[in-house]
């Protein structure tokens, strides 16, 4: 029974400290992928977009060379599927992106601003957690599944290593490592091209550490919590919600917080990696604002200010779900590792943010 538990509690308490470093690095960088955007519609200020693909290259160079060595098998995660529901991933994502924008910020960014004090981000998790629950298991999701996942098509290339090798003929390992080292180069010209982005030491090394927060998930959850389940024989992946390797995602997660804390005393829910980071990146974020003295009680402005929050967490729950990922569960985890779907559901993801911050600025 032991060697069947210690893995699970390596998985959870690993998966804790990596939301709580994730928590405390993005308080303190602002990191935030509606701000990006946001600094790109409103401004045209690329800062925060180039730190998003810093942390974007870090962590897909980091997966895929786990991936490469053996130490993973990313074509196990929840993103490279045969079946591509692009319905769901495209209004899904651009669902999600509408409401975040209508919410302040994403699901990690609500977080970050709990621990900072923030009473309105509660409300929006709460009604979050709410809206992904019910995509998962209740009425929201007997429409997602009736109505937008059948529209699918069938994709024997998953992956842009494996759409290389293909169209090549090269070997997908060669393949894998010509495309990671394309798009790392591209990305990094970009970002560093920028001469106050390459003077900014805080953006860029809290931009490496949040890539490296992504690999760690994926070394956690694929490799040491990867083993064989004593009472059952089988080779399992160890206390994940996707029964799967994971890394950092929050949608999903809320629901599956909410789940335990309602049927607590239920003995067949146990915490795993995503409620542990969700804890963590809470608590990360919390201790920062303590330790910089940055904590402040902050609630909402007014009446219509809760309504259009609440619409907008709404609508985060049902498109993280319905897009298997939020701005970190497919901007960061799921394009680490190279996936189709996850090119996608950000594509969906953009144009929901953009068209709802244009709406803003033209209804003001």
């Amino acid at each position: 029974m032991s060697n069947a538990i210690a893995p699970a509690s390596l998985v959870v308490w690993g998966g804790f400290a990596i939301g709580f470093v994730f928590g405390a690095v993005a308080n303190k960088t602002n990191f935030c992928t509606m701000g990006a955007i946001s600094d790109v519609v409103n401004m045209g200020h690329w800062g925060r977009v180039r730190m998003w693909l810093l942390a974007v290259v870090v962590a897909m160079v980091g997966a895929n060379l786990l991936h490469y060595t053996g130490q993973i098998d990313l074509a196990k995660t929840i993103y490279h599927r045969p079946t591509l529901p692009w319905l769901s991933l495209l209004l899904g994502g651009g669902l999600f992106g509408v409401g975040m924008t209508m919410a302040s910020g994403c699901t990690a960014k609500n977080l970050v601003r709990l621990g900072g004090g923030s009473l309105r981000s509660l409300v929006v998790l709460a009604f979050l957690a709410i809206s992904a629950y019910m995509t998962l298991k209740g009425l929201f999701g007997q429409w997602r599944a009736s109505l937008l996942d059948p529209v699918s098509i069938d994709l024997s290339t998953p992956g842009l290593g494996q759409i290389v090798a293909k169209l090549s003929g090269l070997a997908q390992p060669t393949a894998l490592l010509l495309t990671v080292l394309a798009i790392s180069a591209a990305a990094l010209a970009f970002t560093f091209k920028d001469k106050r982005f390459r003077s900014n030491l805080s953006n860029i090394v809290g931009a490496s550490a949040l890539g490296l927060v992504i690999v760690a998930g994926w070394y956690l959850t694929g490799h040491l919590g990867y083993g064989e389940n004593p009472e059952t024989l089988e080779t399992v992946y160890f206390a994940t919600n996707t029964r799967t390797l994971e890394s950092l995602s929050f949608v999903a997660p809320a629901a599956f917080s909410l789940e335990l804390l309602l049927l607590w005393t239920d003995k067949s829910l146990h915490a795993t990696f995503g409620i542990a980071t969700l804890v963590g990146v809470f608590l990360g974020s919390l201790a920062y604002a303590l330790g910089t003295r940055q904590f402040r009680w902050e609630g909402f402005a007014s009446f219509d200010d809760l309504r259009t929050h609440l619409i907008g967490a709404v609508l985060m729950g049902f498109g993280g779900v319905t897009a298997l990922g939020c701005t970190i569960g497919q901007g960061m985890s799921g394009l680490s590792t190279l996936a189709v779907g996850s090119l996608v559901a950000m594509a969906g993801l953009t144009g929901g943010a953009v068209a709802m911050m244009k709406y803003q600025v033209w209804r003001a």
